[in-house]
Parts: structure tokens; sequence; C-alpha cells
């Protein structure tokens, strides 16, 4: 059962109009499009289609109860887990690769989406979480606000790469309640290599900055289940070519030495990694342990 302080904030915005207000801005913003920091200027509202792939209407891969996450968003319901098609980072390395990069998942209305959320919060799932939500969040914002009409009231983790738009993230100001955003790289040769990103790095610490300073530390009740707060997750790559070390520095001097992470050992090559590359493998035990003891050595320990 909610407290008074756990409400989530997207419920009083949009009995006071705010929730709307936000949904225009953002669909107004679709017509010459910059939600992401791609800025592909193309009209999605009529159709046009820029680096991720997406129109109007958002795609959706699959959706469920999911027991795969971090235990604080899973506990015993499950996290209420949507998986959004396409994306605006394309990591040639993806796990996902035949949902972020072929496709993968058909098209649904705004009214959709909204019943989605309202049945996985029916099944008793904890948080509706939207995994790739960058190039879809005017879309998301209405189908918050159809949804929350009829009754949603649980709360929304934005579940991201990390490659997310400033201006955007504070238009959503009360109605996320969690970020979970993946701090990638820090070495701009990479993240050129890898997504075509070079600035990934100055985006991915502006953007997690401004999630810290709406949510704050990961709040968990006592029973186990995160309600509120920022959690981070890195994922190790091989040579060390993610750069761990700035990685952590800047989440300890620059965000909070009592920020969450999920230190994630689960690389392993795919997607369209060439053979012969750095990447061309999985990581090893020491590179994980070394890893976590960067973390430890920049006063950083929650780790999930």
């Amino acid at each position: 059962m909610f407290t008074e302080e756990k409400i989530p904030g997207y419920i009083e915005m949009n009995r006071s109009g705010q929730l709307e207000l936000v949904k225009q801005i953002l669909f107004d913003r679709l017509e010459r499009c910059d939600i992401c920091p791609r800025n592909c200027r193309v009209n999605r509202m009529i159709g046009e289609k820029g680096i991720c792939r997406t129109g109007r209407k958002a795609m959706v891969s699959s959706y469920g109860l999911h027991f795969g996450e971090e235990d604080c968003l899973v506990g015993w319901g499950g996290s209420g887990t949507i998986f959004f098609t396409n994306c605006n980072l394309l990591c040639n390395f993806c796990q996902n690769y035949t949902i972020s990069h072929l496709g993968q998942g058909e098209e649904v209305s705004d009214e959709q989406l909204a019943a989605i959320m309202l049945k996985l919060q029916e099944q008793g799932c904890h948080n509706i979480n939207l995994v790739t939500p960058t190039h879809v969040v005017p879309q998301i914002v209405n189908a918050i606000q159809i949804a929350c009409s009829q009754g949603l009231k649980i709360p929304i983790v934005y579940n991201s790469g990390g490659y997310d738009k400033v201006a955007i993230l504070r238009l959503l100001e009360e109605i996320v309640d969690m970020y979970m955003p993946d701090f990638k790289f820090s070495d701009p040769t990479i993240a050129d290599e890898t997504c075509n990103a070079p600035d990934y790095f100055e985006i991915a610490k502006m953007a997690i900055a401004e999630m810290h300073r709406q949510v704050g530390d990961l709040k968990i009740d006592r029973s186990g289940i995160a309600w509120r707060g920022l959690l981070i997750r890195h994922l190790v790559m091989p040579g060390d070519v993610a750069g761990t070390d700035k990685i952590m520095e800047f989440i300890a001097s620059e965000i909070s030495e009592n920020t969450f992470i999920n230190i994630m050992s689960q690389y392993h090559p795919c997607a369209t990694v060439k053979q012969g590359s750095v990447l061309d493998r999985p990581v090893s035990t020491d590179e994980y342990r070394r890893a976590r003891e960067i973390a430890r050595s920049k006063g950083l320990y929650n780790y999930l």
C-alpha cells in the first residue's frame, strides 16, 4: 500500500492539467523531431522517420511481468516491462539486436499502450518499466495520461541507454519515478565506432545528472521494493573499452557516492561486432572483478 509520500507525481499532474501541457509540448516537437540528441528534424507526426525509424506511433516488441530485472524492481510481483522496438543509439553489440536494429515488433496506438500499462498493473507488478523509451517519450506521456485517468497508480521506470536530451528529461519531472540509465562508455572513439555517437559520454553525464536532480538516490521501502530514485547500469566490456574508471569517478564525484549501480558482466559478442576486434570475446572474470574494484576505490559500494 502506498503512503501519501509514495503516490506517483503523474497523478497530481494529471489532475491539475500539467500532464496535458507536457504532452502537447512533446508532440509539437515531433513535427521537427528533436526528442533525442540525434536531432533528425523529421516530421514524425506525418510518418517521416529518422534514425529511430519510428513515426507517430510507438512500436512494442513485447511486454509482461519480468523477473530478471534488479531484485528491488522485481520483488514478488515482477517488473511490468514494456520493450519498445527500435532505438536512437543502435550499438553494434546490442544484446537485443532483433528488436533495436531489425525492428521486431508492432505499432501500437497510445490507447493500446495505456491498456498494456493497466493490464500489467492488474497482474500485480510493482512498476511500469519502459525499456528503450527515449525515442517514444511523447507517446509514453500520452499513454500515461490515458492510463492514469483509468486508474494507473504505480511507479514509472525510465530504462534508457543514457543517450537522452536534458530538455526532454526536464519535461518528465514528476512523471518518471525511477530512472535506470545505462552508462556505457567514457571513450569517444569507442562510442563512435560502436554506435556513431562520439558525444555519448558528455550527453550521458548531463542526462544522468538531470535524472539524479529530479529523483535523488534510490529509495527502497521496508519490503525491499524501490519506488523512487536513480539506478545506473554499467556493462563491463572486454579490454575495458568502456572506460570504467572515468565513469565511476564521475558518478562518485558528480552524482552521489550513494548511487546504486548494477555492474554487469553479461557482455558477449553478437549483432554486428567485427571478428577479431577487441569486442569479439566475452568479459573475463578478472575484468569484471577489476570493474568492481574500481567502483570501490571511488567510494561506491551500493552494487546490485
